[in-house]
């Protein structure tokens, strides 16, 4: 079950690193105004977190990782390789 939730967390890095690199690329070629960058990186944070949040609790972000853990709201034992995986 771990596998599964370390496999969900790389795909979704994934996908946000590809579509926000994606965004940042049409934003310089296209020379618009910085908000689709953002409606990029919203949405696609969104539709992962619908996505995949019941999988592995959508932690995309190494600094929610971090943050739930030092809250204790993430088991301090699964950080390691959570954050190998992207989140």
């Amino acid at each position: 079950m771990e596998f599964k939730k370390y496999i969900t967390e790389f795909i979704g890095t994934f996908f946000l690193i590809f579509v926000g690199t994606g965004a940042i690329i049409v934003n310089h070629i296209s020379n618009n105004a910085l908000r689709h960058m953002a409606i990029a990186f919203g949405f696609v944070i969104l539709v992962l977190i619908y996505a995949c949040g019941h999988i592995s609790g959508a932690h995309f972000n190494p600094a929610v990782t971090i943050a739930f853990s030092v809250v204790g709201k993430f088991n301090k034992g699964q950080i390691v390789p959570a954050l190998l995986c992207g989140g």
